[in-house]
């Protein structure tokens, strides 16, 4: 029986684990299947250098490789994706290749590469957060959504950046070969259960605008110092010497959001932390940081990260520990 063909566009500049992490993903799940056959495409055979200048040997050139016969493409990102989707020989592979295959799949920036080959019009898709605003800027017809880790369209799958990679190959892989074999290859790679797409791929550095006024920075601080605290508009208004229409209007001006969701999103992310690294009952870190009751955090939680703490918790937990009680 022949395996499924899978097949990685490379490029001069490409960020190595965008490669590496889905390819080890691939070949660990064909130790409990048939496998699959995995192999490596660049304009040109042999090697190609990553973003750090680590050479990759690729084992074949465009103008070497079928593009016909492919169950799945994945096209790679990193900072060498500007110049590698105006390479016309490579990006007209790519459609070609695209166009019959099963699936397309993009890791990070590789997104870009897909877009240029015209095989994601109209697709709901993500990259990594940084390139979000230029995707969608560059491609109006595309809905960007730079929150999920990954997001599946149809036969297009698209992920955020490094390792959400690894993420969106073991959806692959359940998808193709069952949740058993997925969890076996996430054991033997030490990695957390899959993570659901709907996954943030923000943490509280990343979605946070920085203040650009002292007043505001303070009020920051303090949100942050003790996330749990009652964090009323009047009570950081007085601390930062501002009225407290006037805090709400820089608040929100400089941070693109209003205190009360600043406050939730970093409550959300302290008891995310909370729960991937400890065994606290849902109820205590609940109380901990602000949210009163399950039932708030419940529905705070799966409005900010998509799933319920008691499915976050399952999912993250090591592959060596117990399964934790749920809320």
């Amino acid at each position: 029986m022949t395996k499924p063909r899978i097949v990685f566009v490379i490029f001069e500049g490409f960020q190595p684990l965008d490669l590496v992490g889905p390819y080890e993903v691939f070949q660990h799940a064909g130790r409990h299947s048939d496998g699959f056959s995995c192999q490596i495409v660049a304009p040109t055979a042999g090697p190609v250098r990553t973003r750090g200048g680590l050479p990759v040997h690729a084992e074949y050139g465009v103008a070497d490789l079928d593009p016909r016969g492919i169950d799945t493409l994945v096209a790679v990102g990193g900072e060498g994706v500007d110049q590698a989707r105006h390479h016309r020989a490579l990006v007209d592979w790519i459609a070609a290749a695209g166009a019959q295959a099963r699936r397309v799949t993009s890791v990070c920036s590789g997104v870009f590469l897909l877009a240029a080959a015209g095989l994601v019009d109209g697709c709901r898709v993500t990259t990594h957060w940084s390139r979000g605003e230029q995707l969608a800027r560059e491609q109006p017809g595309l809905r960007v959504d730079c929150d999920p880790i990954f997001i599946r369209d149809g036969r297009v799958w698209t992920s955020a950046g490094v390792t959400a990679g690894m993420d969106l190959a073991l959806a692959l892989v359940e998808d193709d070969l069952g949740r058993a074999v997925a969890h076996a290859v996430a054991q033997e790679l030490v990695l957390f259960l899959r993570r659901p797409g709907s996954q943030s791929q923000f943490s509280v550095p990343l979605w946070s605008r920085q203040p650009s006024s002292d007043p505001i920075r303070a009020a920051v601080a303090t949100i942050h110092a003790d996330p749990g605290a009652r964090h009323a508009v009047a009570d950081l208004a007085a601390q930062a010497g501002l009225s407290p229409r006037h805090l709400q209007r820089r608040f929100t001006a400089e941070l693109g959001t209003p205190p009360a969701g600043y406050v939730e999103r970093v409550r959300v992310e302290a008891a995310r932390r909370a729960l991937s690294e400890g065994d606290d009952p849902v109820e205590a870190i609940a109380r901990r940081y602000g949210f009163g009751t399950a039932e708030t955090l419940r529905r705070s939680f799966h409005r900010q990260v998509g799933v319920t703490p008691s499915d976050y918790r399952d999912r993250f937990r090591t592959v060596s520990g117990e399964p934790r009680s749920a809320l």
